[in-house]
């Protein structure tokens, strides 16, 4: 019966890793010459604004953009209500 134990744990973490993986920021970017502007909402594997800063900028800086900033991370609760508003840059980084 010691196996019921360790199944229980690998449910767990199993079930702690989803829940990580529904982390989403929006941001602002940024284009030079000529300027362009855009706000956008892009998956993050963590919900704070420093390490999705981190991961978004080199994702944003292969598409030829510059991070500017990071708004706010949340939840997937959060993601209808930024869909309009990101328009083509929702979930495109």
């Amino acid at each position: 019966m010691r196996l019921r134990p360790i199944l229980a744990a690998a449910a767990l973490v199993c079930l702690a890793g989803a829940a990580q993986a529904e982390c989403y920021a929006d941001y602002k970017a940024k284009r030079d010459n000529p300027l362009r502007l855009h706000y956008g909402v892009a998956q993050v594997s963590a919900c704070n604004k420093k390490a999705a800063k981190a991961e978004l900028a080199p994702r944003l800086a292969a598409g030829g953009w510059k991070l500017l900033n990071v708004i706010s991370t949340f939840g997937p609760e959060g993601l209808n209500e930024r869909q309009s508003s990101a328009g083509d840059y929702f979930l495109r980084f």
